[in-house]
């Protein structure tokens, strides 16, 4: 029987695994759901115990994890969608210095087994970049992309735990582009402009993964024995043109130099948080290749990339 605690219990992820481990009763002892602030009564699900935990204050997040005898902790904590006036130095704070204090809970208490969302990004956005990354790829970041730079950094956090303090079993999740019904965010902004934006000279791939088929893989790593590294991904990739022929819409190419210019005046307007250097993001997407995830972690998605993305497409009414 396990004894879980969720770290961003509250947020578009957190919810929905909080959710189903709470229904895991024949294998799930007791939920806790540690976030900034407790859910709306309509938000709870029954027999979860709700905290408040900052993952930034390590006494918040330490004292959940000791008072009630955690034993498996699934870490989603992180700002993944900075806001306008969110600075670099708040999203370190939350991502690196968050999961800095997680992990150091987890020995301090006897923690067994802990999950942690990564992120394709953490290879980074390179022009060198193999046609399909693998888990044995280098974990390189991008510099200049902070939420790419701090995945690199917890990466690296959670390698020299594994040399130091093998007895805390991982479970590290290397995500692609998440879809859902409830999602909309910086990327899904893309595919709702009435021209997709193009690189001139990129194809820009997307690999997209159902929310639900993360949720499943976050249950069997809670759940399940395996440990180790996964990328999670649906099957295949998606171009922009591709994306934009299942839109029914055209595509507008421009060079990369335009859209640094574009993005340079935005930043400096306070308009948007990323700079130029940013337009790696687009011009060099990682392509995650899941056959580690289906042949040796043992779950494959319900939805290829491509149905993910239908789904989410029908779900937009687009």
């Amino acid at each position: 029987m396990k004894r879980v605690l969720v770290t961003g219990g509250n947020g578009f992820l957190g919810h929905s695994v909080v959710r189903e481990l709470a229904e895991a009763k024949e294998q799930v002892e007791l939920v806790v759901s540690a976030d900034l602030h407790h859910p709306p009564d309509e938000r709870r699900t029954e027999g979860v115990d709700y905290v408040v935990g900052d993952v930034t204050d390590a006494s918040a997040i330490s004292g959940p994890i000791g008072e009630h005898r955690i034993d498996t902790v699934v870490h989603l904590a992180s700002i993944v969608n900075p806001g306008v006036n969110t600075t670099v130095e708040q999203e370190f704070a939350v991502d690196v210095t968050g999961s800095k204090n997680v992990f150091e809970a987890c020995l301090a208490h006897g923690v067994k087994r802990v999950i942690v969302s990564s992120s394709g990004a953490a290879y980074g956005y390179h022009a060198d970049n193999p046609e399909w990354l693998s888990e044995d790829d280098p974990v390189r970041g991008t510099d200049t992309f902070p939420y790419s730079l701090h995945k690199r950094l917890v990466e690296e956090e959670l390698a020299a735990l594994r040399d130091s303090h093998p007895e805390l079993e991982q479970v590290v999740l290397r995500i692609g582009t998440i879809l859902g019904e409830p999602v909309d965010n910086q990327i899904t902004d893309l595919f709702k402009s009435k021209r997709l934006l193009k690189i001139r000279g990129s194809e820009s791939p997307f690999v997209f993964i159902w929310d639900q088929d993360v949720v499943g893989v976050i249950l069997q790593g809670v759940l399940g024995e395996k440990t180790g590294i996964y990328n999670v991904a649906g099957d295949g990739a998606m171009t922009v043109d591709e994306i934009a022929a299942e839109l029914g819409k055209k595509t507008r190419t421009v060079p990369v130099s335009l859209l640094k210019a574009g993005l340079w005046i935005g930043h400096f307007l306070d308009l948007t948080p990323h700079g130029p250097a940013q337009t790696d993001f687009l011009t060099y997407r990682p392509v995650l290749d899941n056959r580690r995830l289906k042949e040796e972690f043992g779950y494959t998605p319900k939805y290829t990339t491509r149905e993910a993305f239908r789904a989410w497409r029908r779900s937009q009414g687009l």
